[in-house]
């Protein structure tokens, strides 16, 4: 008997991915994961000279079974070309069923913001109210979208390497350009580091007391955040301690460390471990994206598009 899968393309995933519902979905899905309740083997990835192509499979009961498949070819925005593309495949996870193939370019940029904005919410102070972001491309313009769902920030930076992408997306969002990194992140509560950047984009003397820093760049070539600012963290969460292995499955910033030190996401949330006990802290988010991100997003789009009858429909 052949089985009609669901065919949906980028612009339906952003018409129907519903941004508050997938950071409470994130939630939900992280604490399972700190439980022990969904399987996602560590990050496998195919090299080229210019990218590459790497594997995310996972599960978490009630919302299924994916993989995605994502290329990262930096040198693409030489070319006008996304940096990040990908496809997802969401299976059934009673009978192994093919449901849906959805554009997973669009799903990376939403999921990697939300998340952050999750963990800003878990580790921020509360009246946080200056927010800098570093990066004006897709994921600078994610994390405008998603953190300030989380705070009531009063003012709203971003600087670039290259200037004129910070003062075209500050015209168009109404925000404030900086001319420079350190100039954004004086002064700011949170500090969202959005870049593909091999080299540290912040320095620890430019962070102010209490400030939380999310960073989820992953270039193969080195890391986004300094050692320093790293070692300085009071609470330095992840997505899971998986982020501790040797890149792609993990960060480079974190190699060599004791992952006992990291602090799940799913734990926050579930409040075993603390996070943030003193204004004056600093709090680190070390993101390396996580395939239960996807599948939560993958998830919520299919749900909406099954009941809009969107996407279209091929027998297999």
């Amino acid at each position: 008997m052949a089985t009609p899968v669901r065919f949906i393309a980028r612009a339906d995933v952003e018409r129907l991915l519903d941004l508050d519902r997938l950071i409470e979905g994130l939630a939900g899905a992280f604490a399972k994961l700190s439980q022990g309740a969904a399987s996602v083997p560590p990050r496998i990835a195919a090299m080229t000279p210019e990218g590459l192509l790497a594997a995310m499979p996972g599960y978490l009961p009630g919302a299924g079974l994916e993989t995605k498949l994502v290329s990262v070819f930096p040198g693409n925005h030489e070319r006008g070309l996304p940096s990040h593309q990908a496809l997802i495949a969401l299976f059934d996870e009673e009978t192994g069923i093919p449901r849906a193939v959805l554009d997973g370019t669009a799903i990376t940029a939403i999921r990697t913001g939300a998340a952050s904005a999750l963990a800003t919410r878990l580790l921020a102070r509360p009246d946080a109210r200056v927010l800098a972001i570093l990066g004006a491309g897709v994921q600078g313009r994610s994390h405008l979208a998603a953190v300030r769902r989380v705070r009531e920030f009063s003012q709203v930076r971003v600087a670039s390497r290259r200037p004129e992408h910070a003062r075209a997306l500050a015209e168009e969002a109404g925000i404030t350009a900086c001319d420079d990194f350190a100039s954004a992140c004086r002064g700011a509560d949170v500090v969202c580091c959005c870049t593909d950047a091999g080299a540290p984009v912040v320095e620890l003397e430019w962070l102010a007391p209490g400030a939380h820093v999310t960073s989820v760049g992953a270039s193969r070539q080195g890391p986004e955040l300094s050692p320093e600012v790293v070692s300085a963290a009071d609470a330095l969460a992840v997505e899971s301690r998986a982020a501790f292995l040797p890149y792609p499955a993990g960060a480079h910033e974190l190699q060599g460390l004791n992952p006992e030190r990291g602090l799940e996401l799913g734990e926050l949330v579930l409040q075993t471990r603390p996070g943030r006990s003193r204004p004056d802290q600093l709090t680190v988010y070390k993101s390396m994206g996580h395939a239960v991100e996807d599948l939560v997003a993958a998830r919520l789009v299919l749900d909406a598009a099954d009941a809009a009858g969107a996407g279209t429909l091929v027998d297999m």
